[in-house]
This record gives C-alpha cells, structure tokens and sequence, in this order.
C-alpha cells in the first residue's frame, strides 16, 4: 500500500475556489469536482472569504514609519565609536607616529 501525500493549494487557489462558491453558480459539490478538493474544504474556503476580506482594507496607506537604526545621528554615533576604536587600535599596535 502506498502512503498518500497531503495537497497543499495555494492563496490564490482557494480564493478562486471560494469566490466561485460565494457566486452559487454551481452547487458546492460542482466546484469541488471541478477542482479536484473536497466539498468540505470548499465550504470552508467559502466561510473564510468573507471574514478575512475586511483585513485587506484595514491597512492604512501613507507613508511607512521611520526605520530608527538608520536615522543620521544613530549613524553619526557609530561612525565616531569606530573612529576611536580604529585609533585606540592603531596606537597599540604601534602604527600611528
């Protein structure tokens, strides 16, 4: 006897699959042969649909925040601490005269 492998169906799969439930076309049973997935699932998918949809649009648009490790005077700080370590460096190695 073989061992059956589990189908993973992408996003946009299951999207197309639950909009064409959510459009009753067809029956529910249509589309899962149509697609090769279990009546079950499609009904699932179709559930899902509407609750996640809202949480396309609750992303607000504009400008994204800030990245705080790359404003100026965190960068300024940096380069002056390695100034000094490279100086600090060079005077124990006996390189600076």
């Amino acid at each position: 006897m073989s061992a059956r492998t589990r189908k993973h169906f992408s996003g946009p799969f299951k999207a197309k699959v639950a909009l064409e439930a959510i459009r009753a076309v067809k029956t529910v049973n249509e589309i899962a042969q149509e697609y090769g997935v279990h009546p079950t699932q499609v009904g699932q998918w179709k559930q899902e649909l509407p609750e996640q949809a809202a949480d396309l649009f609750d992303a607000k648009r504009g400008p994204k925040p800030a990245d705080p490790s790359a404003s100026p005077e965190r960068l300024y700080s940096e380069i002056g601490r390695l100034k000094m370590e490279l100086d600090w460096l060079k005077k124990k190695s006996g390189l600076c005269l």
